[in-house]
């Protein structure tokens, strides 16, 4: 009697194991066939469809920032610097559909070498951003620095503008 109830419980796991794969092969065959249009939750998530609102968000928190430092006419330049320093330079759907198509042209050593080439360009654009702001923050005054540090970089991550790519 063991024997069979040990058979039993073999077949039932298998068929669990096969119900459960064939569920899974399912679920992945219907992500991939709906296509990249499908991924429209995923693209907002990335900021690709709701990069009007970030981007006027963006101007606001600078407009608010130049009013709080109360900036002299001498500073103005470093100002316009850091400002243009701190736009996102998203790129459009059409450039990230190429790249994504390019990629799938690539082998896997090649697209490790594109994303390390990539790597590299962000953080030469980041070094620029943070060269940007030091030589800002420099042409600052105690009180404005204070201000700067409670608000400039208030609720941003260095790398949020990591749109840039």
């Amino acid at each position: 009697m063991k024997l069979i109830q040990g058979s039993f419980a073999k077949r039932a796991v298998m068929v669990g194991l096969i119900a459960g794969s064939s569920i899974l092969a399912a679920s992945a065959f219907a992500v991939s066939a709906a296509g990249p249009e499908s991924n429209v939750g995923c693209e907002a998530m990335h900021g690709q469809n709701g990069h009007g609102k970030w981007e006027e968000r963006r101007a606001e928190h600078l407009s608010a920032l130049k009013e709080k430092l109360k900036l002299k006419p001498g500073q103005e330049a470093a100002w316009n610097t850091f400002a243009k320093a701190s736009q996102s330079g998203v790129r459009s759907d059409a450039d990230r559909q190429t790249q994504r198509s390019e990629f799938a042209k690539l082998n896997t050593p090649q697209r490790l070498d594109k994303m390390l080439a990539m790597s590299d360009m962000r953080r030469t654009k980041m070094v620029e951003r943070t060269q940007v702001v030091k030589a800002f923050y420099a042409q600052l005054t105690p009180e404005q620095q204070s201000v700067f540090d409670a608000e400039g970089m208030s609720g941003h991550h260095m790398g949020q503008y990591h749109h840039q790519s």
